[in-house]
């Protein structure tokens, strides 16, 4: 089933109903479903290629591109504006994409205009475009296993993979979401991830329109703006990733009023540290709830909710999503015990796009107890365990974790330890060769603003809370920890800059 009709289907049956307010205008399910029109009709005067380029802030004008591009039956591609414009070259031409909709502001991102190849079309949009009425257009349908989107991700190495997810893949995971944290349409959304990630697309606009609830876009995460926009719209959902919710505890004003009506405050894309847990709970009144999945889960996973959590955990698998962890041969464990995460079920990606090679490393044939012929599943590389009452708890990384002489340690467990210091505000830890150990771990720390750092000290407190082999042989300080656009550290570019 298309992922277009639930929300087209709105429009009729509410078409009054605000959808989607952004930083430009506000959008009513009537207004969205024009938006799409207009979006298709230009895609169709500029190009009948089936690929077609998304870049834009978080807004309703990518939610109506979005429609649009359904409406013609053709294959989303959000193109990711904070990357590199090495990669985003990069995109453009693996995506086998001629058409870009964008607005005249973001050309500097690709590097202008005439930094693209000749034969891409930039169509620029501004808010005059969604005036007026566009020509009617039948969409088009689609089946179960049609493309949707793919989406970039750069992983741990290498060039960015385009991940293929069809149409069944995010309408089940959507679904299966909704009966899972028990929404409503009822529920406002505040969204301030962006919409070019797997997280933004399906939990912050996917969702929000299936369920004919209102979305609340900020283009820029500006820690004062959101707690603004908190307090003006009193979202029940907000999902963020953990350096979010650290910065929003800066605003000095934030208070746990300000915070009262949201009922689901989700983190995710990276582990939550205790001190954050703890101070999100003390100052601003809100206990937050990890969720899990990869842009190649479609993305959401595992989601703890109200009702169902766990601390440290990041909730129980959703309707129809089988969850296990498995050995070095794949063999499934039991309750407690630690391997690899490895997810099976309709959520699961249709592969990396032109690269069956890479689909093949992470695709295998899993074989459960309870069934009698093995099902498809997807390597995370994440490892875990699940304890007896189905809640999934995430170690580390397998390629991250570290061997210090034949032990193995992950990352985690120390920053943990180095995030309680009074000093500290956040840390990342790498390994770094050895001859004697194999490997040891260094760590990067962010600074707590005015507060002394002493390397010696901090080396002594992580020597009360971990063995000695784990406690870091290095301390760098840091200005910033390098992070991705939805705030995860990227150990790589500090492993590339420690060598």
């Amino acid at each position: 089933m298309s992922l277009l009709w639930p929300i087209l289907k709105h429009a009729f049956t509410a078409p009054r109903t605000t959808a989607v307010v952004d930083d430009m205008q506000s959008y009513s399910y009537l207004k969205l479903a024009a938006a799409g029109l207009f979006m298709a009709n230009k895609i169709a005067k500029t190009t009948d290629k089936k690929h077609v380029g998304v870049m834009l802030p978080s807004s309703g004008g990518f939610a109506a591109a979005m429609l649009g591009t359904w409406m013609l039956g053709r294959v989303l591609v959000p193109l990711n504006f904070l990357l590199k414009k090495e990669d985003l070259a990069y995109i453009i031409r693996d995506s086998d994409i001629d058409t870009i909709l964008t607005v005249p502001q973001m050309l500097e991102f690709l590097g202008g205009r005439d930094s693209l190849p000749a034969e891409t079309n930039v169509v620029e949009l501004a808010k005059a475009d969604f005036k007026g009425l566009p020509r009617p257009r039948w969409p088009k349908s689609a089946k179960d296993d049609d493309l949707a989107v793919i989406l970039y991700t750069s992983g741990t190495s290498g060039k960015p993979k385009g991940v293929m997810l069809s149409h069944g893949n995010l309408h089940r995971d959507v679904d299966a979401a909704i009966e899972h944290a028990g929404l409503s349409s009822a529920d406002t959304f505040l969204g301030v991830l962006p919409q070019f990630h797997s997280f933004g697309l399906t939990a912050l606009t996917l969702l929000p329109l299936r369920l004919k609830s209102r979305v609340v876009y900020s283009a820029r995460f500006v820690p004062k703006k959101v707690v603004e926009l908190i307090r003006e719209h009193r979202p029940e959902i907000f999902m963020g990733v953990p350096s979010m919710y650290g910065a929003m505890l800066s605003v000095k004003d934030a208070t746990k009023e300000d915070f009262s009506s949201v009922r689901i405050p989700i983190s995710g894309g990276e582990p939550l540290p205790d001190a954050l847990y703890d101070a999100c709970k003390e100052k601003i009144g809100i206990e937050l709830l990890e969720g899990y999945g990869l842009t190649e889960t479609s993305p959401i996973a595992t989601w703890a909710t109200p009702t169902q959590k766990k601390r440290h955990s990041v909730g129980r698998a959703l309707p129809g999503v089988t969850v296990v962890t498995v050995d070095d041969n794949d063999k499934p464990q039991g309750a407690n015990e630690e391997g690899e995460i490895v997810i099976a079920g309709p959520i699961i990606m249709q592969g990396y796009y032109k690269r069956d090679d890479l689909t093949d490393e992470v695709m295998f044939d899993l074989q459960l107890p309870d069934r009698d012929k093995p099902i498809r599943a997807f390597r995370t590389g994440d490892i875990g365990h699940i304890d007896d009452e189905g809640y999934v708890f995430i170690t580390g990384r397998k390629k991250e974790m570290l061997i210090i002489g034949g032990e193995n340690v992950f990352p985690r467990e120390i920053e943990e330890v180095l995030n309680k210091h009074e000093s500290v505000k956040a840390s990342a830890v790498i390994g770094k060769a050895d001859d004697m150990r194999g490997e040891v771990p260094i760590a990067f720390v962010e600074v707590e603003d005015d507060a002394e750092f002493d390397a010696g000290k901090v080396r002594s407190h992580c020597r009360e809370l971990l063995a000695q082999y784990k406690v870091p042989r290095e301390i760098h300080v840091v200005d910033e920890l390098p992070r991705s656009p939805t705030g995860k550290v990227l150990r790589r570019e500090l492993k590339n800059n420690s060598d």
